[in-house]
């Protein structure tokens, strides 16, 4: 009783195969008909979407939020204006596997681990390195606009590029985590790369004609920096050397100034305070 069924079954199941077949077949030749769109209006249609695209690649970066860092908008203005760069060197930003996962160290939570180590726990400040990013990128220079530039080179010789228009995390935690998480991190909507690690040397990443000044107490020049600063000229961009470490001095062989801006020991979130704050006054930024 049961192969009558089968037979149909199997008819039943051929019709629908031919079905899709001649439907298959008759897909081109409906395409085929279909005449092309004029050249003008084509090319009217890829501009309109061109400019939506735009549209809403703008919204994006204004509301842009990346996995590690969010991007803060850009300042528009159709001069071109003067621009500090700063160099950040020896930070501290050593990684380390703790238990099972892997940390940026710091003095605080891997004193026990880096002791087993044989090696200091006091030269593991990372946090170091956030309050100097903190104090650039919070400053009325940066918001005005007026920062071309961060570097940072760490103790082991690594070199980032972190572009002015990238909001630091606040918190320390937060700035490891996200840190060590994506050392590539690239804005949303966009190819930009937020933060990069790129070769060295710094020096070919820094225009040609930009005058580096470093920066350390035991510099023989002593200066009054808003002075200095002052009367240095507009049309050669500035380069500030300064320190990101708990102890020493900063490579010099490449500045064309070493200077001394305070008879005490400053810290680097402090020094970078004052070259902002005297940029500011420099540029009339409120």
């Amino acid at each position: 009783m049961g192969r009558p069924y089968a037979v149909k079954g199997r008819k039943k199941k051929r019709k629908l195969d031919e079905a899709a077949t001649a439907s298959d077949a008759a897909l081109p030749a409906e395409e085929a008909e279909e005449p092309p769109p004029p050249p003008e209006e084509a090319g009217g249609e890829e501009k309109g979407d061109g400019n939506d695209e735009a549209a809403a690649g703008e919204e994006e970066e204004e509301h842009a939020v990346t996995d590690g860092l969010p991007v803060v908008p850009r300042t528009v203005d159709g001069k071109r204006r003067p621009g500090a760069i700063f160099v950040l060197e020896r930070a501290c930003l050593e990684v380390g596997k703790v238990g099972k996962t892997m940390q940026i160290l710091n003095s605080d939570d891997h004193a026990n681990y880096l002791r087993k180590q044989n090696r200091n726990p006091a030269d593991y400040r990372p946090d170091i390195i956030h309050q100097a990013l903190l104090a650039i990128f919070d400053s009325p220079l940066t918001k005005a606009g007026r920062l071309q530039a961060v570097y940072v080179k760490t103790e082991k010789g690594v070199l980032f590029e972190i572009k002015p228009h990238v909001r630091i995390p606040r918190t320390f935690k937060r700035f490891c985590a996200q840190l060590l998480q994506k050392l590539s991190i690239t804005a949303v909507g966009k190819r930009e790369k937020l933060l990069n690690v790129v070769k060295n040397p710094v020096t070919r990443y820094l225009p040609v004609g930009a005058r580096k000044i470093g920066l350390s107490f035991s510099a023989e020049k002593s200066v009054n920096l808003f002075e200095y600063v002052a009367k240095s000229s507009d049309d050669e961009p500035l380069v500030f050397v300064v320190g990101a470490m708990a102890h020493g001095k900063i490579d010099k062989e490449y500045t064309d100034d070493y200077i001394q801006i305070c008879n005490y020991p400053l810290s680097a979130a402090c020094c970078l305070n004052r070259i902002c704050s005297a940029l500011e006054q420099k540029w009339s930024i409120q």
